[in-house]
């Protein structure tokens, strides 16, 4: 398929710049991937389509605050520094993306916060806006999160054209978020409330969790029209044996199995043994899944409404259908659903 398939008309007014009043009392569209047909729901709703011993996936990763501001030394320039991962603990080595990009170069300083709370060399170049840089710091690690915690902010997507805010903290994180490592929130999981998840869990629904530590390239634009020659950046997924046992006995006894999300399909799609069941894994991936794509695990997938255009998308479009996805896009820009990380959900079933 062409990138210019995937194209749609999206007014900027229906971008969601702030999350629902409740979590779980956002709108859900659900769809029908044999019929294409089309229902409009509430989130909360989502539990009338589930059974007892049915599995939902859940991505647990956990977003740490990435967007830090620091001052050159001797110039004393704002830049913004993006972490983006940890590459060596004891050396505090991190990947990180400055702006603007043009002023940093390796053996510049930055400092950070109050009293200078952090300092950090730049210790080499990645990309045109990437850079290794090292944390001058000589506490303890939990010392060292704790100064990170303070200076950084919650990375809410560009598109959101506000500042973060203290409610940002709580609501760009879902409400089953352990494992810290991600920059960018799984978003179809923040719908999810302690009250829904609890309902869920007296109609006996199971939940395994996986990880992928969700990394800026869930953002980064497709730039040839021949989907085949497109590379995605590498994640880290991680799923766990107990996680697997689930997920396969719910095979075998052909459950309905939920992914939960696009980052939670991509870390089933792949761990795919040759007999078509899951396998625990610790690993990267840099799976792109687009039409046509026989998937092995899931059978149903709560993901939010995307942009035009992007990979995950291309995703939904493998998963329900490329003509039924593209049809339900359209009627959600005729009846205003809200788009992106805090806009409403799809159900595809």
């Amino acid at each position: 398929m062409k990138l210019s398939q995937f194209k749609f008309n999206l007014p900027d007014s229906l971008i969601a710049h702030n999350p629902s009043d409740q979590r779980d009392e956002a709108r859900l569209m659900v769809l029908d991937r044999n019929t294409g047909a089309i229902e409009h729901k509430i989130f909360k709703d989502v539990i009338n389509y589930f059974e007892e011993k049915d599995v939902m996936i859940l991505n647990n990763t956990k977003v740490f605050p990435a967007r830090m501001y620091g001052n050159k030394e001797k110039t004393g320039a704002t830049i913004e520094v993006f972490l983006l991962r940890e590459l060596n603990k004891e050396l505090r080595l991190w990947d990180v993306l400055v702006d603007p990009a043009r002023k940093i170069r390796v053996g510049n300083k930055l400092y950070f916060g109050e009293n200078d709370l952090l300092v950090a060399e730049v210790v080499d170049n990645t990309t045109s806006r990437g850079r290794t840089i090292r944390f001058l710091f000589d506490g303890t690690d939990e010392e060292f999160r704790r100064n990170i915690e303070i200076l950084g902010e919650t990375p809410l997507p560009k598109y959101i054209k506000r500042k973060a805010t203290a409610e940002d903290k709580e609501r760009y994180q879902t409400i089953f978020a352990k494992n810290e490592g991600a920059v960018a929130a799984p978003t179809a999981g923040l719908h999810f409330s302690r009250e829904l998840m609890k309902r869920l869990e007296l109609k006996g629904v199971d939940f395994a969790e996986v990880t992928l530590h969700v990394g800026l390239g869930t953002f980064r634009p497709v730039e040839v029209e021949d989907l085949t020659k497109h590379k995605m950046d590498s994640e880290q997924i991680i799923i766990e044996p107990k996680t697997a046992d689930l997920v396969n006995k719910a095979i075998d006894e052909k459950r309905r199995i939920c992914a939960v999300g696009t980052t939670s399909m991509r870390t089933i799609e792949s761990a795919v043994s040759a007999n078509k069941r899951l396998k625990a894994t610790n690993d990267w991936t840099s799976k792109f899944i687009f039409p046509p794509y026989e998937f092995s695990i899931a059978n149903t997938m709560i993901t939010n409404f995307h942009t035009p255009e992007s990979t995950l998308l291309m995703m939904i479009s493998a998963f329900g259908g490329y003509e039924n996805v593209m049809n339900a896009y359209e009627v959600a820009v005729k009846e205003k659903y809200r788009f992106y990380s805090y806009g409403d959900a799809m159900l595809i079933i």
